[in-house]
């Protein structure tokens, strides 16, 4: 009788990254840098692509985690872009920009009507 040969190992469950902790940072500072809507879409994507990963290496399908996992990874570069880019334009409206005396002149409303 002759052995049968072993499979060989496929995607180990823990070798597949599912980028969930990412998706939420980059989507909250997303929406707290001024980004809105483009950022929360994405962030909202990437976190429900993140979620499908766990699931599906449960379910044996690898192949899909992997896919879910390397579009979650895109959605988070994206989303991250849309907050760096948030970032920018709060630094460029309060030092370039008229940002910071609007800014001022807001505090100063709010103190007079008190």
């Amino acid at each position: 009788m002759s052995a049968v040969p072993p499979m060989p190992p496929t995607a180990a469950p823990g070798n597949v990254p599912n980028h969930l902790v990412w998706a939420i940072v980059s989507t909250v500072f997303s929406l707290c840098l001024c980004c809105g809507i483009p950022g929360l879409a994405t962030g909202i994507a990437a976190i429900v692509f993140a979620a499908q990963v766990n699931s599906k290496l449960n379910a044996g399908d690898f192949a899909g985690a992997q896919r879910a996992s390397n579009t979650a990874k895109i959605l988070c570069w994206i989303t991250t872009g849309f907050a760096v880019l948030g970032l920018l334009w709060m630094v460029y409206s309060f030092t370039i920009g008229d940002g910071m005396a609007q800014y001022q002149m807001m505090m100063e409303q709010i103190q007079q009507s008190q």
